[in-house]
C-alpha cells in the first residue's frame, strides 16, 4: 500500500501549516503573558490548557517540517515578550480574546481540512479544530457562570414559512427599509464584537508600543474600529434591535512594555485579515442594499490600513515570506 505521507505537501497543505505555526507561536507569547497576570483561577486553568494546546501543535507541526526538509518558520519567541510586564487586560478581556480566538481557530482548520490530502497534515488540523472547540466550549460555559457573556439579540419566532414577493426586500437606500433578516443581525454582531475586541486590544498594545510610527498606526486603527462598532451598533439600534455593550475598562493603566513592536503590528494585522473576510461573508449574506453597501464601503479602508502594517513590518524586516511558487522567468534568466 502507498505510504502517503510521501506524497509532496500541496500549495494548500504548506500555507495552512505555515500560518498555523506562526500563529502558535504568537499564541504561545500572549498566553504565557496572561498566564502570570490572570487573578481567576478558573480563568488561569483555560488559559493554561490554551498554551498546551498552542505548544502540541507547534510539535506536530515540527514533526512533519522535518520529513519534509521544511524550515521552520521564526514566527514568535520568548523575546517578543515580556511575561513579568505588571497587568495590562482584566480576566473577563482574556476570556472575551480567548473566546475569538478559538472562532477564528475553528474557521481557519475547518477551511484547511477541507482543501488537505495528506493524512498527517489533515490529522493536525483535525487536532487544531479539536482543541478550538474545546477552548470553545470551556469559555462560553465559564462566561455564562460569571455572567460575562454577551448574547446575540433575540428576536421573535415566525409564526409560518414564507416567500419573497416583492423586489423592495432587496431595497434600503431611498424607498423604506424592510426589517432586518435574522442572517443580517447575527454578521452585525459578531462584527460589532470583533471591532470592540479589538479596540481594546489595541487600546492596550497602544499603552505599551515603543516606535512611534507604531503607536501612530495603533492610533489609527483605535479610531477605525470604533467608527465601524458606531457605524454596525446604529444599524441595529435604528431597527430596534440592541447592540452589544464591551467595557473599555478591560485594559489596565500600565504602559510597561509588555510585546514586541513585531508581535503588537503583526497581531492586528491578522486581525484585520480576519475581518476583511467577515466583511466580505456578510456583504454577500445581506440582501438589503444599504447594509450591503456600507460593508463595501468599510472593506477598502481596511484593507488599507492593513496594507499600511505590512509596510511597517517590511521596513522593520519584520514580515516572514510565505512559501512561494519557482520564479519560472528568474529561474530561466529573463528577470
Amino acid at each position: 500500500m502507498e505510504d502517503k505521507t510521501k506524497i509532496r505537501l500541496t500549495a494548500a497543505e504548506m500555507s495552512s501549516m505555515w500560518t498555523q505555526y506562526i500563529n502558535d507561536t504568537v499564541s504561545v507569547c500572549v498566553l504565557s503573558y496572561f498566564m502570570n497576570n490572570v487573578d481567576d483561577k478558573k480563568v488561569k486553568e483555560i488559559v493554561e490548557i490554551a498554551i498546551g494546546s498552542s505548544q502540541k501543535n507547534i510539535s506536530m507541526m515540527k514533526e512533519i517540517f522535518d520529513r519534509e526538509d521544511f524550515p521552520y518558520p521564526l514566527g514568535f519567541t520568548k523575546k517578543d515578550v515580556n511575561v513579568h510586564a505588571p497587568r495590562l487586560f482584566s480576566d473577563t478581556f482574556v476570556m472575551m480574546y480567548l473566546r475569538h480566538m478559538s472562532i477564528l481557530g475553528m474557521a481557519a482548520n475547518s477551511a484547511a481540512i477541507g482543501l488537505g490530502t495528506r493524512q498527517d497534515v489533515i490529522s493536525l488540523h483535525k487536532s487544531v479544530l479539536k482543541s478550538a472547540v474545546g477552548l470553545q466550549d470551556m469559555t462560553r460555559e465559564l462566561m455564562l457562570e460569571q455572567g460575562t457573556y454577551i448574547r446575540p439579540p433575540f428576536i421573535s419566532v415566525p409564526d409560518k414559512v414564507d416567500f419573497v414577493e416583492k423586489q423592495k426586500f432587496l431595497s434600503g437606500i431611498k424607498s423604506r427599509r424592510r426589517a432586518l433578516t435574522s442572517v443580517e443581525i447575527t454578521h452585525l454582531f459578531i462584527n460589532i464584537q470583533t471591532n470592540q475586541i479589538g479596540k481594546a486590544l489595541i487600546m492596550g498594545f497602544l499603552q505599551v508600543a515603543q516606535d512611534k510610527e507604531v503607536k501612530a498606526y495603533l492610533q489609527r486603527g483605535k479610531k477605525i474600529a470604533q467608527k465601524h462598532v458606531d457605524m454596525f451598533s446604529d444599524i441595529l439600534k435604528n431597527n430596534d434591535i440592541p447592540a452589544p455593550m464591551f467595557w473599555d475598562a478591560a485594559v489596565t493603566d500600565s504602559t510597561t512594555q509588555v510585546f514586541s513592536d513585531k508581535l503588537i503590528i503583526f497581531h492586528i494585522s491578522a486581525m484585520i485579515a480576519a475581518g476583511i473576510g467577515n466583511y466580505g461573508a456578510a456583504m454577500a449574506a445581506s440582501p438589503r442594499k444599504d447594509i450591503g453597501m456600507k460593508y463595501a464601503s468599510l472593506i477598502p479602508e481596511i484593507a488599507l490600513y492593513a496594507e499600511d502594517g505590512a509596510n511597517i513590518m517590511i521596513q522593520n524586516s519584520w514580515l516572514e515570506e510565505p512559501p512561494m511558487a519557482d520564479d519560472r522567468d528568474q529561474l530561466s534568466g529573463m528577470n
